[in-house]
């Protein structure tokens, strides 16, 4: 699914209805009418097709982060365009008060997939992950005899499950949780990857570990072969829930269809979005046994938007090409290609890389560049990538990028890295 025009070739850019706005008079409007809640680099995008887009000015650009998973099928992938316009055209939202004919069969597909009964839809990836709070205080009241308003969560140190109030509660970011208080109390923080942490961590009040069993936001940081096996030992030992944020690495992103089975750990309950809504919508999930989702009843948690005929058809779908497409397979060759030519980067001005199927953390000699220095220097050369905190930037194409444009992307991020080290006189 490659594309053969030259990168950087420039075509056509934006919708010929529209009059024509230069990237400088984009960016000057949304930082006059827009909050800066982001920092975007200094780059429109006005089309995109497969692993790659292009700017209001033609401009063409590797996209090698997906929207942060949500785009693991790629931009504009033709069988969900279809699906979607099919569904526009019929129906696209009554609410949980009816049901709708898209609703049962991708609640049926979501949960066959991962072997669980019950699947609880919802929009955003933090709507998921609030939703499974709920769910795992109500399960230790109901179930495992907690007192009430004394159920406790443990998490993990460096995690990222959004931006709401009460996630930020447990967050180790300052810019995510500085200036926003009171918290929300119930959580015990303890260091990713330690699973004798966690054992320590766990008391006669606690409902559930709540974990990502890879740190996207982290920089791609992949725990100890043995932590999740760990994790599942101790909650099954002391009948707490094991909660598993797939969000990001999920539908694919690590070659599986779910992260957790690199170690063989089925979870109590698995939380999705992103990669979930097909890059069209924003779609999530709950999904976990009845003896878990059982503890909700009408009027308990809803959604006006979840699970509605759209994100149905989206969702059903996105099950049905991981289970028949070539994208597992194909995430599993790209991750290969990944993995061995991040290696050559080590000592190249790159101290350490991380990889899992398809996605990479690169951490970069900080006397060379900071990542947001990286990511602008990359763009500038037709790739757009995300930093992650300090001097490191993190990669996650498309499923559907061809292997030479891949190569032709790394090629990008050798020569930004060789050019710094010239620069320092370290090359």
């Amino acid at each position: 699914m490659g594309d053969n025009r030259d990168p950087g070739q420039r075509v056509g850019g934006g919708d010929p209805a529209d009059p024509a706005i230069s990237t400088t008079e984009h960016i000057g409007l949304a930082e006059t009418h827009s909050a800066h809640n982001y920092d975007p680099l200094p780059v429109v995008i006005a089309e995109g097709t497969g692993a790659w887009v292009s700017d209001v000015e033609g401009r063409r650009y590797l996209d090698l982060l997906a929207g942060y998973s949500a785009l693991n099928f790629g931009h504009r992938n033709p069988e969900l365009l279809a699906v979607a316009h099919r569904q526009l055209d019929r129906l696209t939202l009554t609410s949980r008060a009816f049901y709708n004919d898209q609703f049962a069969p991708f609640v049926t597909a979501l949960s066959g997939m991962v072997g669980k009964d019950q699947v609880l839809p919802m929009n955003t990836g933090v709507e998921a992950v609030e939703t499974a709070i709920k769910v795992a205080r109500r399960w230790a009241y109901d179930v495992k005899g907690v007192p009430d308003g004394e159920a406790s969560i443990i998490v993990a140190g460096g995690n990222f499950h959004g931006r709401t109030t009460t996630v930020i509660s447990f967050s180790e970011d300052p810019d995510a949780y500085t200036g926003f208080g009171p918290y929300t109390p119930g959580f015990r923080v303890v260091p990713y990857g330690d699973a004798e942490a966690v054992e320590a961590a766990v008391g006669p009040t606690t409902a559930a570990v709540l974990v990502e069993p890879v740190q996207g936001e982290a920089g791609v940081l992949v725990p100890p072969p043995d932590y999740l096996p760990r994790l599942r030992e101790i909650c099954d030992r002391e009948r707490v829930l094991l909660v598993a944020d797939e969000v990001q690495s999920g539908l694919g992103r690590t070659g599986t269809v779910v992260a957790c089975e690199h170690t063989g750990v089925e979870p109590d309950v698995y939380l999705f979005g992103k990669a979930l809504g097909g890059g069209v919508l924003p779609v999530s999930a709950v999904v976990a046994d009845e003896d878990v989702l059982g503890v909700l009843g009408p009027g308990q948690h809803g959604s006006t938007f979840g699970g509605n005929p759209l994100a149905g058809a989206m969702g059903r779908t996105v099950v049905r090409m991981l289970r028949e497409g070539p994208y597992l397979a194909d995430a599993r060759a790209l991750g290969e290609v990944m993995r061995t030519r991040l290696k050559e980067f080590i000592g190249a001005g790159a101290f350490s890389v991380r990889t899992i199927g398809p996605w990479a953390g690169i951490d970069v000699d900080p006397s060379l560049a900071s990542g947001r220095e990286l990511c602008e220097l990359l763009a500038e050369r037709g790739v757009l990538v995300k930093d992650a905190h300090g001097s490191t930037i993190r990669l996650s194409p498309p499923l559907v990028v061809s292997e030479d444009d891949l190569n032709w992307g790394l090629d990008q991020v050798a020569a930004v890295l060789a050019d710094l080290r010239t620069r320092a006189g370290t090359g």
